[in-house]
């Protein structure tokens, strides 16, 4: 999902930011170009962190926690799906791009580069837990911190979001996209704007109540026998009032990942002291306290893995 609650406040690169990351570019197996941003740490550990960002959010938004993981001895690595950010092209009329070539081909291209540098930590937000499945070189990642992932289903959602979403699906986008060639989900205060194949994705999956796994054209399929095979272990981080990926929401897209080892992490903007953690929330500095658990569960991965 993308920015539902509130947008994103992307952050701008300042003078002091590129001292401590660097601008890079990373080959897709289909050649595709896309923008990263390595941070390194001060330490010469051997851990990478990829951050895998939600729908429609570019990876500025994920800055702050790339240097909390610097503070915490990891390599971080950020970057653009094609098609957003800094990876989309001059217009996105006639730009082909969906979600399975964000997970097959861009999400794959990431952690190949993180790979050259140690081993891999994943964290990611919502879109990054079904991409996470996607992955032919998923045997890289040691474990995954994922927050925000649901199914997408409306039927999950309270009443007054359900149709906040269903006029959006059924009317709002489809006009918008018929009359600009892609998805201007900026219109709509929902991240940036989508190649017009990733929103048809993203609508038709989110009419399932388990999202992909319940689409009869994928029955049987090797994509999804991708998920059930999935052995990663992994953190599933939702808030309560996470509209969009609520805790059931959640549980129903998990269910997919059938022979993987997965904790649940439930979250209340009370145990926070805050007013709303939403579904942008968990990577915003006033979650600084839940990014410090992300990363001891990596501790605690690596030094499982080094035992």
């Amino acid at each position: 999902m993308s920015g539902a609650d509130g947008g994103t406040e992307v952050m701008s690169v300042s003078d002091a930011d590129r001292k401590m990351s660097q601008e890079l570019s990373l080959i897709a197996a289909d050649g595709t170009k896309l923008s990263g941003r390595w941070f390194p740490a001060a330490s010469d550990h051997q851990k990478v962190v990829l951050i895998a960002g939600a729908t429609a959010v570019p990876q500025g938004f994920y800055r702050r926690f790339a240097l909390a993981m610097n503070a915490r001895g990891y390599h971080a690595l950020s970057f653009d799906y094609r098609g957003i950010g800094l990876s989309k092209p001059s217009t996105l009329k006639g730009y082909h791009a969906g979600f399975r070539e964000w997970g097959e081909q861009d999400l794959a291209a990431a952690v190949n580069y993180a790979k050259r540098f140690g081993s891999v930590y994943l964290a990611g937000h919502s879109f990054a837990g079904h991409g996470l499945g996607m992955l032919g070189n998923i045997e890289q990642i040691q474990a995954a911190w994922i927050c925000g992932t649901g199914a997408g289903y409306s039927g999950y959602m309270p009443l007054g979001e359900r149709l906040k979403v269903e006029l959006l699906w059924r009317l709002l986008a489809p006009v918008g996209t018929a009359f600009k060639g892609y998805a201007p989900m900026s219109w709509f205060g929902i991240g940036e704007d989508l190649p017009k194949e990733c929103y048809r994705n993203w609508k038709h999956w989110c009419g399932f109540p388990h999202y992909f796994f319940d689409d009869p054209a994928l029955q049987g399929s090797e994509f999804l026998q991708r998920f059930a095979a999935v052995r990663t272990p992994i953190c599933v981080v939702n808030s309560e009032d996470d509209l969009w990926a609520l805790p059931k929401s959640r549980d129903a897209f998990m269910k997919g990942y059938q022979s993987a080892q997965i904790s649940r992490l439930d979250l209340s903007p009370a145990q926070f002291a805050l007013e709303q953690i939403g579904h942008m929330g968990y990577f915003r500095p006033a979650l600084s306290g839940l990014w410090e658990q992300a990363a001891d569960y990596f501790d605690r991965h690596s030094l499982a893995g080094s035992g």
